[in-house]
């Protein structure tokens, strides 16, 4: 039943409230002051989700003091969450590293080197490798949070100096699997709209989501909507009772693994009600249950068909009914506009892109996509899994532009825009994130460069792939602006600059591209990853004595790396390897994105298109030149995807999978990871912000109060949650949260006995090879009563 506006108001209210804990008077106080203070503002993005809020950096005599919203940005309108607020504190904290480490064996102390030295010692180690193993015995490991302009430094490098494919990155753990879902749904990858569909949404199916946590500014538009809209409907579908929940007008609770069945199950009322657009399937779809194997829509139709509110209420369990998912149903298609967001909860799946497809198989058969307030959109982790990794060529299959690595001439037009011989970049993609450090494992890596992630922390099982990373005979580089578990593993710790500390573009979940200009200087000793990308190549060129790895940093050579240098690089990624391509961004040049508040959605050809904002609406004419520009026919919508040869949307037939790992009488109960309000990732930046870390010092188990009385745990109680990987110690949390034979865990916490990913599962979807981290099975077993613990921060 639809909670009334009174209800909501309450709620809404409540959630409000939360989100300032551990924000009280004196720091609020205290950061009012500063940002009085500050002598200076400077605009950019926020250094954390990918939401893309836009901020400005208060500056004083050189040093950054307060940070606030920009009003005028559509991505959050002046808002911040409290992360958000206080991220400028990691710039100044005395943490930071300040100066190049070294140690020959990892048995051994570090020892302060020089920059001069320590490009030395990473330009022999990956040279002597290459020599002696092979170009495929080195690897570059990077990270969503690293700037566009420096994951396409290092992938030219690694691609077309080393020759060799092995670039990933951590995206493969979080999006890799809305990848999938977008290319084969849709053609393309990334979404056909954006956040402007919020205020024009009448229906939000919020699936695999805790938006309030991992997303809260775009939750507070979404609350915004509903309390301006009376009408407006909210679904939200997760086996967890979370905070988005709270909000909800009717939440769908079901044992985690699924909810394919539930999608499946929407179409089939959909169908059996009439409820899909006719003319639209008609001009703009076809059905596929495999790549090559095309069906009718009467086969479809047949297909769902097995999937009856009965059938799938039984599968779900948890509080499903069949009325529930009827009334679900009728609710996305009848609206005037629905939009659809999810992230892990979808994303993190043994058969995550099935799940995508099925999400976008609503939107194609009921027509609710590219009209306002309708869109199927994934949410993103990191500020740049989109812009730098997707679009930039940061994973092993793919190249620049949205382009694969296995086609020819998709590697030659980089090898051209490069200037280097055709050939120079190996057409069998590299090692997926998982066989990687698999690879590391069995010694096949000899040396890998980590930046700006911590894989000692964020891999699942992660205590098998953590001995790889400690052999002695792996070198291993991390480029980080703390230490973290995995700098202690390192050989060599490249202290980096930081956010605001140097200038480069974002771009986030909607396609839209931002840049951060320099503002305050790096600690002494700090360097921005351009410089030392570049500074390495140089090095690497002379001991091995390839002209070609120079010809990669030649055009970059002699500039200063504040300004000129990622000018430079951005130049020639957007002007020679965005130009015809789906992404095109040749028209976000730095002096645009200068002047605009919020960036550029790409795609944007042009100056003086990019002015506008750029592409509200992919494959729209009228809306998206791309569109004009590759219209076939006078209808309305053109999908012009590469990974489409009919130019069509496909509605996919896909099956109710089970996940890798079910519970079984040994290990009896579901396991779920995600994240909270305070903290972010790692915790390697929140965890040293005190106002955060005071919120929520240390990771906790919710625990369902049903399974609680049965298994003797109360509130505070320490708690052993033990998979056939490994096991933690946690504190009890008793919540009426999970459902009932399911445990759930924030996934932040660094400490061995609170490190959730030694518990959960190494699995993956076998098109996207993103893991399952989202389920696995356990055992929950009290341990003692409550006891005092302390964060723990390497």
């Amino acid at each position: 039943m639809a909670q009334s506006r009174r209800e909501f108001l309450k709620r809404t209210a409540a959630l409000s409230a939360a989100s300032y804990i551990g924000m009280n008077l004196p720091y609020r106080k205290q950061n009012a002051a500063l940002a009085a203070d500050a002598d200076s503002w400077h605009r950019g993005s926020c250094r954390l989700c990918g939401t893309g809020c836009r901020v400005e950096l208060g500056v004083k005599n050189g040093k950054a003091v307060a940070l606030r919203g920009v009003k005028d940005a559509r991505t959050n309108f002046g808002y911040l969450c409290m992360k958000g607020m206080h991220f400028w504190k990691c710039m100044g904290h005395p943490d930071r590293l300040r100066t190049p480490l070294y140690r020959e064996s990892k048995k051994d102390k570090f020892r302060e080197i020089s920059w001069e030295k320590a490009l030395d010692i990473a330009a022999e180690k990956f040279a002597d490798s290459v020599k002696k193993y092979g170009n495929d015995s080195v690897a570059y490991y990077g990270s969503g949070q690293a700037l566009t302009e420096e994951t396409y430094l290092f992938q030219k490098v690694f691609r077309g100096g080393l020759q060799t494919n092995n670039v990933e990155g951590n995206p493969r753990l979080c999006m890799a699997s809305a990848v999938g879902g977008y290319l084969t749904s849709f053609g393309a990858d990334e979404p056909i709209g954006g956040y402007a569909d919020i205020e024009k949404a009448h229906c939000f199916f919020i699936i695999g989501s805790n938006t309030a946590e991992a997303h809260p500014v775009l939750f507070r538009r979404i609350m915004r909507r509903k309390l301006d809209n009376k009408d407006v409907k909210i679904i939200n579908a997760d086996p967890r009772i979370s905070q988005t929940s709270r909000i909800a007008d009717l939440h769908l609770q079901f044992d985690p693994g699924t909810d394919l069945a539930l999608l499946n199950a929407m179409a089939n009322v959909i169908i059996e009600e009439k409820l899909y657009d006719e003319k639209f399937l008609e001009s703009y779809v076809t059905c596929k249950k495999g790549k090559k194997e095309t069906v009718s829509f009467e086969e479809f139709k047949k297909f769902v068909a097995d999937y009856t509110p009965e059938k799938a209420a039984a599968i779900c369990r948890g509080n499903m009914t069949p009325d529930k998912i009827r009334q679900t149903a009728r609710w996305f298609a009848g609206s005037k506009g629905t939009l659809s967001l999810w992230t892990m909860g979808i994303n993190q799946r043994k058969r995550g892109v099935w799940a995508n497809n099925l999400i976008h198989n609503l939107h194609i058969l009921t027509g609710q996509l590219l009209t306002p307030g309708a869109d199927s959109l994934s949410l993103t982790g990191q500020p740049n899994a989109c812009g730098g990794v997707r679009e930039g060529g940061g994973l092993c299959h793919i190249l620049p532009g949205h382009r694969l690595v296995a086609k020819e001439k998709l590697r030659n037009q980089v090898e051209d825009a490069w200037g280097i011989p055709h050939g120079r970049i190996p057409p069998k993609p590299g090692y997926h994130t998982m066989a990687l450090f698999s690879a590391v494992n069995e010694g096949k890596i000899k040396a890998l460069w980590v930046n700006c992630t911590s894989p000692m922390q964020s891999l699942p099982n992660v205590d098998l792939y953590s001995k790889g990373m400690r052999r002695e005979d792996v070198f291993m580089i991390c480029s980080d602006i703390f230490p973290t578990l995995t700098t202690e593993a390192a050989n060599l710790v490249l202290p980096a600059a930081f956010h605001f500390e140097k200038t480069g573009v974002y771009g986030c979940t909607e396609r839209r591209s931002q840049l951060t200009l320099k503002a305050v200087n790096a600690p002494d000793g700090a360097m921005p990853e351009v410089w030392i990308v570049r500074e390495w190549a140089k090095k690497l060129a002379e001991k091995m004595d390839d002209p070609v790895i120079s010809k990669c940093v030649e055009p970059f050579e002699g500039l200063e790396p504040d300004f000129a240098l990622p000018k430079a690089i951005w130049d020639e990624y957007s002007q020679k390897l965005t130009s015809g391509r789906d992404n095109d961004l040749r028209g976000a040049t730095y002096t645009v994105l200068q002047k605009m508040p919020d960036g550029v959605q790409w795609p944007a050809p042009t100056e003086a298109y990019a002015l506008t904002g750029g592409t509200v609406k992919k494959f729209v004419r009228g809306m998206d030149p791309l569109a004009d520009t590759h219209a076939k026919d006078d209808k309305p919508y053109q999908f012009y995807g590469h990974a489409h040869d009919d130019g069509k949307l496909w509605l996919w037939l896909r099956e109710q999978a089970d996940p890798e790992e079910i519970p079984d009488k040994d290990y009896p109960f579901y396991l779920s990871t995600g994240r909270i309000v305070d903290h972010w990732h790692t915790m390697s930046m929140t965890g040293r912000i005190p106002e955060l870390l005071r919120a929520n010092p240390y990771a906790f188990v919710e625990v369902n109060p049903r399974d609680a009385a049965k298994l003797g745990i109360k509130p505070g109680d320490m708690v052993e949650v033990e998979s056939r990987r490994g096991k933690n110690f946690l504190p009890a949390k008793v919540y009426e949260g999970p459902t009932e034979g399911m445990v759930f865990v924030y996934w932040h916490d660094q400490h061995p006995d609170r490190l959730i990913n030694m518990v959960t599962k190494d699995g993956y979807d076998p098109g996207s090879k993103e893991p399952e981290f989202k389920i696995c099975a356990c055992r929950v077993k009290r341990i003692s009563g409550p006891k005092p613990l302390k964060p723990y921060i390497v």
